[in-house]
């Protein structure tokens, strides 16, 4: 039996408040942590607030997604601040409708359906884009940004599914 196997990590957009709110909180602590070393007891506690809240707005601000292919199966996992990974989805190609670039022609018969619709790409689009859509099992719309390996090995193993141009 023969395994493919194809690894691709892309790395989310940040949004631009993201980036604001974050520095926003570390100005906060930092300040507060100057009321502290003067004597003022009180900052103790916006310095703590803002300390944990730029964490946790850096964790979910810097987010990666990975695609792993193996053997007819699409996993996706979200890698947050390159510390924490979460499996998001498995994706089996032998469910899938069709897998093509965003503004291909091939989705134009899928283009009103009333899906859920799941983005796992780079968030932004680029000239030329080169961000896919799966549609999964007729409920799903799932948004890409794959490596062209991974397309191509998709391609290999269900060339009437999926599209390259």
């Amino acid at each position: 039996m023969s395994e493919a196997y194809v690894e691709c990590l892309v790395k989310a957009k940040t949004s631009v408040m993201a980036v604001f709110f974050k520095y926003l909180l570390i100005a906060i602590a930092a300040v507060s942590f100057l009321g502290i070393l003067i004597g003022l007891v009180l900052a103790f506690i916006p310095f703590l607030a803002a300390a944990v809240g730029a964490y946790f707005v850096n964790l979910y601000t810097d987010v990666e997604f990975e695609y792993l292919y193996l053997d007819k199966e699409l996993t996706v996992d979200k890698v947050m601040a390159k510390s924490k990974r979460k499996r998001l989805a498995t994706y089996s190609l032998e469910r899938m409708e069709i897998f093509a670039p965003v503004h291909s022609y091939h989705l134009d018969s899928f283009k009103n359906r009333n899906v859920k619709e799941k983005d796992y790409s780079i968030r932004q689009v680029l000239q030329p884009d080169q961000r896919y859509a799966m549609y999964y099992e007729g409920g799903e719309r799932v948004i890409l940004s794959p490596s062209p390996e991974l397309v191509k090995m998709m391609k290999n193993a269900a060339p009437r599914k999926v599209f390259s141009e």
